[in-house]
């Protein structure tokens, strides 16, 4: 255990979040995703767990490290629903008020098709599989940028 990390957050993930850069994108999946053979073909290669938690919970932890990529686009990526695109499952809903409650404003989070979202996973930095059991639980998140004047060191 770390001060003021949380202890979701094992040595893993903090390392890939940490590696990741400006722009790169992170995975976070649900049980139903095919998180392993995609995980194979991102950037880490190999796939990263918060198995035991829902996606909610998992993305509140992530964005207690990471920053988001907000100022000039959205930068949380939602899956869509298949034949429904304006909708908007619980579970998205949960993650918004997550992202919203972390970027400190209204971030609203853009649909992605399915199989578009399988495509840009697979360019992804690394996957994050969770316990969701709930459809649609899968999000692709964008590392912003900490600026110098707000760095800790």
């Amino acid at each position: 255990m770390l001060k003021g990390i949380r202890a979701e957050l094992n040595g893993d993930i903090l390392q890939a979040l940490c590696n990741m850069g400006h722009g790169d994108y992170l995975v976070i999946s649900d049980m139903n995703f095919p998180s392993d053979s995609i995980a194979r073909q991102t950037r880490l290669g190999t796939l990263l767990t918060m198995e035991n938690i829902p996606a909610p919970q998992a993305i509140d932890a992530i964005l207690s490290v990471l920053p988001l990529d907000t100022p000039i686009q959205p930068s949380v990526g939602r899956m869509e629903v298949i034949g429904k695109p304006d909708e908007i499952p619980p579970i998205q809903q949960e993650v918004q008020a997550i992202v919203d409650r972390a970027e400190g404003k209204p971030s609203p989070m853009y649909p992605v098709e399915r199989m578009a979202f399988y495509e840009i996973a697979k360019k992804a930095y690394c996957v994050i599989a969770t316990g969701e059991l709930r459809f649609y639980g899968c999000f692709l998140l964008t590392k912003g940028v900490i600026p110098a004047e707000e760095a800790v060191r």
